[in-house]
């Protein structure tokens, strides 16, 4: 080989190291991949009724066209037998590598293996339910988007925030009870939460998260309901640890999100720049005109809200449990009309934390839920293009799907495409919903109104007939 030749193929080997996606030089270039999706009515996201008389051609990852009377040259058609066309649904708030049962069990008995091995099936559970993509809350760094991406493992686009971010004795804090300060725990050798108690802890741990793979930070600012140590009214961190973390996010061009349950959490979370609200149960008008002063946006598990919850063995069976359990369920009554009075741009939030087939029972009733409270058309919006904007925070160095939108149908979108039975804004139960949460039956690996789950131009389940032209 002479020097010229050795030039080129350390060039070509360099481009690849790094990522430019140079094909082999014996590689011909192929074709992007044409799909004409036709007799469908559109749910593009964002308006509040149906396009009809469009066609959509998917073009490799994108949506190229949509219109009437496009070229079925090369492409392979579907006919969607007038059922509906939307965006891939959004989940803003999981939990995919916590399985439970609960958090000693996780934090004594459970090996690297089995967070991996959970995280492996939720993610592809989390697809055939029409999730193309999913916003992990805490516990999953990079390695689960890597392998998703490069095709190893079967799940959804994959937005993680890397480790928890907690003080001592608050929501992050996993350690078994007899745990010395400082020592360090399985969650923090993981990296699936870590304690920070000062700024520099913040800006050591955030800045290790980005690292790891983070698209966006998680501070755990309020405290939680079956959680050992904290008391869901806990306000932790101080002003200056929660900017310090914003901070960091800023340094990489992405954002915090942040758990916080009591009205004045959720507005020192605001004026410290966090831009997604998680969970928000005190939410209100005043909150609400800050939100939109600040650009923010909410995240909210309407079990939350479900008489059920006390009925939970984690929260019945342990007094603590319960009685932080009924305390919050009065004080944060007022969420759902507040949110109907002065409403602002929420995300569905299933946060899950347990085994693949409760997860799966749980994110159909949180669909039901959602429904329930407030209709078709808001809930449709929320499991998409508002799910589409908030991942989208992650800003042009951190987002790892930058090439075009989510969670909406228009040309220059990624190809995250269902087809549903029906009309879903007049009958909701054709996505996937589910009326009972603790002893339902198990629920299918998809559900069978979902006829197509395309991510990124590829079909992932079709029930549909196709022609070739």
């Amino acid at each position: 080989m002479n020097p010229q030749e050795v030039g080129k193929m350390m060039a070509w080997l360099l481009a690849a190291v790094i990522g430019l996606g140079i094909a082999s030089p014996n590689t011909a270039a192929e074709e992007p991949t044409r799909i004409l999706f036709t007799n469908v009515k559109v749910f593009d996201g964002q308006n509040e009724s149906l396009i009809t008389g469009q066609d959509v051609l998917i073009e490799g990852r994108l949506i190229k066209k949509i219109g009437s009377g496009l070229s079925t040259r090369g492409a392979t058609v579907i006919d969607g037998g007038g059922r509906t066309l939307l965006p891939g649904f959004i989940e803003t708030h999981a939990h995919l590598m916590l399985m439970g049962p609960n958090l000693p069990a996780m934090e004594a008995t459970t090996t690297w293996e089995d967070f991996a091995i959970h995280g492996t099936r939720m993610a592809e559970m989390y697809l055939m339910q029409g999730f193309t993509t999913v916003r992990d809350a805490g516990g999953g760094n990079g390695g689960l988007r890597r392998a998703i991406d490069f095709g190893q493992i079967t799940g959804p686009r994959y937005y993680p925030s890397s480790a928890f971010l907690g003080t001592r004795g608050g929501h992050a804090d996993f350690a078994n009870f007899t745990s010395p300060v400082g020592e360090s725990t399985n969650f923090s050798r993981l990296n699936l939460a870590q304690e920070v108690d000062s700024v520099a802890d913040v800006q050591k741990y955030g800045r290790n998260n980005f690292r790891m793979g983070a698209t966006q930070l998680k501070y755990m600012q309020s405290g939680g309901v079956v959680s050992a140590f904290d008391p869901w009214q806990l306000v932790a961190g101080s002003q200056a640890e929660i900017e310090a973390a914003v901070q960091v996010a800023n340094e990489y061009g992405s954002y915090v999100m942040a758990h916080s349950y009591r009205k004045e959490a959720i507005m020192k979370a605001l004026n410290a720049g966090v831009k997604s609200i998680e969970h928000g149960f005190a939410f209100d008008c005043e909150v609400a005109e800050l939100m939109k002063e600040k650009g923010a946006y909410i995240t909210t598990n309407l079990t939350a809200f479900d008489p059920g919850l006390l009925e939970i063995p984690a929260v019945r069976d342990v007094p603590s449990s319960l009685a932080k359990a009924k305390s919050a369920s009065a004080t944060f009554a007022n969420y759902i009309p507040n949110m109907k009075k002065c409403p602002v741009k929420r995300g569905f939030q299933t946060d899950c934390v347990g085994s693949v087939d409760a997860c799966n029972i749980q994110i159909a009733y949180e669909k039901h839920l959602n429904n329930e409270f407030f209709g078709t058309y808001t809930s449709l919006v929320t499991m998409t293009s508002v799910g589409g904007e908030i991942v989208a925070l992650s800003g042009d160095m951190m987002n790892p799907y930058g090439e075009g939108k989510l969670g909406v149908i228009e040309e220059g979108a990624y190809a995250d495409i269902l087809i549903v039975d029906g009309n879903p804004l007049e009958n909701f139960s054709v996505v996937g919903t589910g009326d009972q949460w603790f002893g339902a039956d198990p629920r299918p690996e998809s559900p069978e109104t979902i006829r197509v789950i395309m991510k990124d131009g590829m079909f992932f389940k079709n029930t549909l007939p196709n022609e070739s032209k």
